[in-house]
Order: structure tokens, then C-alpha cells, then sequence
């Protein structure tokens, strides 16, 4: 049986991250993804936003990881070259009763570290996106977009020049966990021993840790899929800024974002749906997105947008219930040596890669270092 130190499964832009810091740190790093090419779920089908850090409960881990990663993702972006533009963003009340919460915003963004938000008059707002409609504005100006595919690339490239291996179509069916180590069992009938496992398979990290033998099943959240469409709009976008609505219960609202070549897309929306495989966007769906779009952008021009993609936020709560932190489990909460699982790392998962990466690598040397003391 093949024996690694280091196993991450899912070659998303979390798991490419991870492996590289541990590469980087020295481990002997294999990344397993079932798919034929790295980046083929979540981590391509987003707005690519590199966010501030904005909205997330003080304290949280999304709003740690998120102002800590945001300032390393930048950093990395210059240094890799990796084509990227911190554009900025104005976040937009369309009516006097929207004020308030844009004055709440700032005070939570502040607690999380966030001290570069400006509240602008409709005067203010309108000088800097001329076709925008408000009564008022908070401008993020350390909000960007990213290149998310050559960001992977490049991750990648580091794990692979710190030794570490990627393996395409290798699915994981199911774990053995005992105390000396971890017994992955391939869907292609081979078996690969590690001290230690990285669960970032994303929407399929709650069933794939069901199939682990020796994690005990309530360490395990119940899945559930918000399906976030998105229309693109044809030619240049007339804004240069990102532009969304003030915050709507399950998400940031359809929002306007932009690719590095101007173009616009608006999303995403917030539908549940019962599997991770339901992407079609349905075009009828086009009248609502105008609609929305349409409080803060007059101007749309009707029937203009066009049905783009889809993607699905890995939640671990349901419709209704409050949104949940990112969880991060190690052998510190479940008992189980050499094992981290990744739940509910949607949006700002992006934005925060770099720093999830360096805390999982810190996790996992502490929890060598309490082995070795322990023998």
C-alpha cells in the first residue's frame, strides 16, 4: 500500500492552497480530485470578488480569514503577476429607509478591521458611476476581482515545485481512521495510506466524511445547496466599480460585478434546490434579475441580459436560519488524529484561500507535535 504524509482531496482553490502551504512547509503533499481538470466546482462558478470583510459577524472565521486573506491575495496577485484590479465597490440604498443599514455596515466592518469604508452622498455616489441610482452609498475601495483560474494555476505550480502531486480523476470512495494513520480506499479499488487527510472537497465534503469509518457521524453538518444564477450583460459595462444592493436575507443581493475585461454579470440570486448537479439557469428567471437590477440601474435596457451560469453555495444551514460560520474541523474538535474536514466554505472562501491555507497547516503541526509528545 502507498503511504503519503499528506493527502488533500478536492483541487478547488481552498484545496490548492492548502496543498501548497504544505508543500511549502515541507510535507509531502498529494492532492486527489475526482475531476478531469482542477477548479471545475464552486471554485469556478462565482463572482471571482476579492472581498473586504465587510459583512461577517464579529469574530468569525469568515471575517478573520477574509481580511487576513484578502491582504495576502493581493499580495500574492502582484508578486505571481496573476491579472487581477482592486476596482472598488459601492454598496447602494435605493431608498431613504436603506440609509440605516449602510451606517450599520460601516460600524461592522470597523469591528472586523475594515476601516477604509466611506459613506457617500447620492451627489458623491453618482460622480463616481454616473448611470447609478441612490439616496446614499458606502464605498469599499479594497474591494476587487481576480483572475480565479490562473490564481489555481499558480497555486498549483507553487505545490508542484515544493514537490507536491496532483492526481486527476481520483475519486475517494470512502476512509478507514485509526490511531496510526488514515486508509483512503480510491473509487478505482487502490488503497493509499496518510497520516494526514484534508477533506476541501466542497459541496461533497458532508457525504464524503459520512464515508469516513471512525469519525463519528454527529462531527458531521447536514448539506444544503443555494443556487445562485447569474445573467451577463452584452458588451462594456458602463460602471467601473462594483455595485450591490444593501444585503438581502441568504445573500449580498443581485449584485453587479465585472470580469477583467469590463464586462458586466449580475448574481447571484438565492434559490434551494435538493442537488449540487441542478446548474442549469432557468432564462425565465431574467424578468426578476431586471427588475432588482433596475432599482439601482434605471438604465438597463429592457430584455438586455442573457442567461450566464450557475453556481451552488456549500451552506450548512437552511432556508430561514442564520448563515454559518466556516467550519473547520481538526483533531482538536473530532478526536480523530491527522484528519480536517472543510464545511460551509462558500463566499468569502475565494478571498480567504491563502489564509485558510496557513491556519490548516498550523492546525496540522500542532496536532503532530501533541502526537509526538503523546508517543
Amino acid at each position: 500500500m502507498e503511504q503519503i504524509d499528506c493527502a488533500v482531496i478536492g483541487a478547488g482553490v481552498v484545496g490548492l492552497a492548502v496543498a501548497r502551504a504544505l508543500a511549502l512547509g515541507g510535507r509531502e503533499v498529494i492532492v486527489l480530485e475526482r475531476e478531469a481538470a482542477i477548479g471545475t466546482g464552486i471554485s469556478s462558478r462565482n463572482s471571482e470578488v476579492i472581498h473586504a470583510g465587510i459583512h461577517y459577524p464579529q469574530g468569525s472565521l469568515k471575517a478573520r480569514l477574509c481580511v487576513r486573506g484578502k491582504q495576502a491575495l493581493y499580495a500574492y496577485a502582484q508578486a505571481q503577476r496573476i491579472a487581477h484590479r482592486r476596482c472598488g465597490k459601492l454598496i447602494v440604498a435605493t431608498e431613504p429607509g436603506q440609509v440605516e443599514a449602510l451606517e450599520a455596515i460601516i460600524v461592522k466592518a470597523r469591528a472586523n478591521g475594515v476601516d477604509d469604508l466611506a459613506l457617500l452622498t447620492q451627489a458623491q455616489a453618482q460622480a463616481m458611476e454616473p448611470q447609478l441610482h441612490c439616496v446614499a452609498a458606502v464605498h469599499s475601495p479594497s474591494t476587487g476581482i481576480i483572475d480565479s483560474h490562473a490564481l489555481m494555476l499558480s497555486l498549483q505550480a507553487d505545490m508542484e515545485n515544493a514537490g507536491g502531486l496532483l492526481v486527476l480523476q481520483s475519486a475517494v470512495a470512502r476512509a478507514e481512521c485509526a490511531s496510526d494513520g488514515i486508509v483512503l480506499a480510491m473509487a478505482d479499488g487502490t488503497f493509499l495510506r496518510c497520516v494526514n487527510v484534508v477533506n476541501a472537497a466542497g459541496l461533497a465534503a458532508p457525504s464524503l466524511a459520512r464515508r469516513f469509518a471512525g469519525l463519528q457521524p454527529e462531527w458531521v453538518p447536514t448539506p444544503h445547496f443555494a443556487k445562485g444564477s447569474y445573467f451577463s450583460l452584452p458588451g462594456r459595462s458602463p460602471f467601473s466599480r462594483l455595485i450591490y444592493p444593501v444585503p438581502e436575507a441568504g445573500g449580498l443581493g443581485v449584485h453587479l460585478t465585472l470580469d477583467l475585461g469590463g464586462q458586466a454579470k449580475f448574481g447571484p440570486d438565492v434559490q434551494w434546490v435538493d442537488s449540487p448537479d441542478d446548474l442549469q439557469v432557468d432564462p425565465a428567471r431574467g424578468a426578476a434579475f431586471c427588475a432588482r437590477v433596475h432599482t439601482y440601474w434605471p438604465g438597463l435596457p429592457e430584455a438586455a441580459l442573457q442567461a450566464g451560469y450557475a453556481g451552488i453555495r456549500p451552506k450548512i444551514s437552511g432556508p430561514g436560519e442564520p448563515d454559518c460560520d466556516f467550519l473547520i474541523q481538526g483533531p482538536g474538535e473530532h478526536g480523530v488524529p491527522g484528519l480536517v474536514n472543510l464545511f460551509g466554505i462558500e463566499s468569502p472562501g475565494l478571498t480567504s484561500c491563502l489564509a485558510i491555507a496557513d491556519q490548516i497547516s498550523e492546525m496540522l503541526l500542532r496536532s503532530d507535535e501533541k502526537s509526538r509528545y503523546n508517543r
